[in-house]
C-alpha cells in the first residue's frame, strides 16, 4: 500500500533538491516520491535520476517542458499513486520524525476503515539566513488528533489559513474536486488549498511541525519585490478564487466552510490590494479599481462584505489617502509579526 505520494516540482534546484528528497524517508517503500523536473537547465535532471536509481521502487522521475510549478503539480496528481497526496516544494524539507507519525496515523486509519478527506499539519516560516523561526499552528481552529466535520471547527486567526504546506488532502478528492492548476502562473498554491475544500467531508489536525518552509531567498516568489513584478499573476489566480467562491457549490457549503472560503477569497485580494498599493502607479490604481469593479459585479454582497468588513485584519479600507495608509500599517505590522516574505 502507497500512503503519501510526495511531488516534488522542481525547476533549477540543483542547490536544494537533495536536502529536500532526503527528508522524505526515500528507503519507505509506504510512499513514493516523484520528482517533477520541469525543464531545468541545470543539474537537477542529472539528480532526480540518481535518486531514481538509488531507490528504484520508490522515487520516480517525470521530465518535461517548463510548464511552471502548477504545471508540475498537475502532472504529479496524474501520476500519483498515493493514498494521500502531499506536494513539498524542493527548496523546503521536512521534519522526518514527525513524518514517520504522520505516516502511522494513515496506516492506522487505513486498517481501521476510517476515511479521513484532509490532514493539516503545523509547518515552520524557516528564515535559514536569519536563524530564525516561525511557527504556524491550528490548535484554536480544530481539536487535535480528532476526526471533524466543517460544523466543528473553531475560529481562523488573521494569520492562519490553510496552505499547501499545512495540507495534505486524499488523492481520490483532489481528482473529485477536478483541480487543474494554470501553467506559467506563481501563487497557484492558493488555488490548489481552496477549490477541493468542499469535497472534503473530513478532516483532522496533527499537532505536528511536519513542513519547514524556506523563506528568505530574494528570488522567492513570496518576496516583495517579486510579487510586484508578477501582480499580474497574483491578481488571475485571486480571479480564479473569486470564480469559485461565486459558484452555486460554494455558496452551498457548509456555514463555518463557506465563511472560511470568503476569507480565504479575502486574504487573497488583501496580498493583490495591497501590492497594487505598493507598486502606485497609474497602471496599478487601474488594476486595483478593476480588481474591485470584478467582484462588485459578480456578487455585490460578497463585494460589500469584502470591502468594508476587516475579515482579513486591518486590510479592507474604504478607498482613499487614510484608508490606504491605515491598510499599509496593517500590512506592515503583520509582516513584523509573522515573517510571512
Amino acid at each position: 500500500m502507497t500512503y503519501i505520494s510526495f511531488v516534488v516540482p522542481c525547476y533549477n534546484s540543483q542547490d536544494y533538491l537533495e536536502r529536500c528528497v532526503n527528508t522524505l524517508m526515500p528507503e519507505n517503500k509506504e510512499i513514493e516520491i516523484i520528482i517533477v523536473n520541469d525543464g531545468s537547465t541545470d543539474k537537477t535532471a542529472e539528480l532526480a535520476e540518481r535518486y531514481q536509481q538509488k531507490y528504484p521502487d520508490t522515487v520516480r522521475v517525470i521530465h518535461k517542458k517548463n510548464g511552471g510549478h502548477g504545471s508540475a503539480v498537475n502532472e504529479g496528481l496524474k501520476n500519483a499513486n498515493g493514498l494521500y497526496f502531499k506536494v513539498v516544494d524542493s527548496d523546503d524539507w521536512l521534519d522526518t520524525e514527525n513524518l514517520k507519525k504522520v505516516l502511522e496515523q494513515l496506516k492506522k486509519w487505513d486498517k481501521e476503515n476510517t476515511r479521513v478527506d484532509l490532514v493539516v499539519c503545523n509547518y515552520i516560516y524557516d528564515h535559514l539566513f536569519e536563524d530564525k523561526r516561525k511557527q504556524m499552528t491550528y490548535r484554536n481552529v480544530f481539536k487535535k488528533n480528532e476526526i471533524m466535520g466543517w460544523d466543528d471547527i473553531g475560529h481562523f486567526n488573521p494569520s492562519q489559513y490553510i496552505i499547501m504546506h499545512a495540507a495534505m488532502f486524499r488523492t481520490d478528492v483532489l481528482r473529485e474536486s477536478k483541480v487543474v492548476l494554470p501553467e506559467h502562473t506563481f501563487y497557484v498554491d492558493n488555488l490548489f488549498t481552496h477549490q477541493p475544500l468542499i469535497y472534503s467531508k473530513t478532516v483532522c489536525y496533527l499537532d505536528l511541525d511536519l513542513y519547514h518552509y524556506f523563506i528568505g531567498r530574494d528570488d522567492q516568489s513570496v518576496n516583495e519585490k517579486v510579487l510586484m513584478k508578477r501582480i499580474d499573476q497574483q491578481i488571475k489566480v485571486n480571479k480564479m478564487i473569486l470564480d469559485r467562491v461565486t459558484t452555486e457549490e460554494e455558496k452551498n457549503a457548509p456555514k463555518k466552510l463557506r465563511k472560511y472560503l470568503i476569507r480565504n477569497l479575502s486574504i487573497m485580494t488583501s496580498i493583490s490590494d495591497i501590492h497594487l498599493l505598493l507598486i502606485n502607479t497609474p497602471e496599478s490604481r487601474a488594476k486595483r479599481k478593476d480588481l474591485w469593479d470584478t467582484i462588485k459585479q459578480r456578487d455585490e454582497k460578497l463585494y460589500r462584505q469584502l470591502r468594508y468588513r476587516t475579515t482579513a485584519g486591518t486590510t479592507y479600507l474604504p478607498l482613499g489617502r487614510f484608508g490606504d495608509g491605515l491598510t499599509m500599517c496593517g500590512y506592515k505590522l503583520a509582516r513584523v509579526m509573522y515573517k510571512f516574505n
